[in-house]
């Protein structure tokens, strides 16, 4: 589907929880990885936030990232 997004999280996020239901809802598809499991998505997500591991860290398509954004603005970033 195009506007799928990479959303970088862990087990424990409520905020990653949260955007998760609400993509769920809106039928927006997404790639979840678990910086906890994956070294270079932690290392990743540390980049894109000035050296903090901060999730949930969302990736588009277009490359940029957002670190938790709320469903209006994942929706405007993919035209939706």
């Amino acid at each position: 589907m195009p506007g799928t997004v990479t959303m970088y999280s862990t087990t424990w996020c409520g905020y990653c929880r949260r955007l998760k239901s609400q993509l769920d809802r809106e039928g927006i598809t997404y790639e979840e990885i678990n910086i906890e499991q994956d070294p270079e998505s932690a290392a990743f997500v540390e980049k894109a936030n000035g050296g903090n591991q901060t999730v949930p860290t969302v990736l588009f398509p277009d490359g940029s990232t957002l670190t938790n954004p709320s469903l209006a603005q994942v929706k405007q970033k993919i035209g939706v």
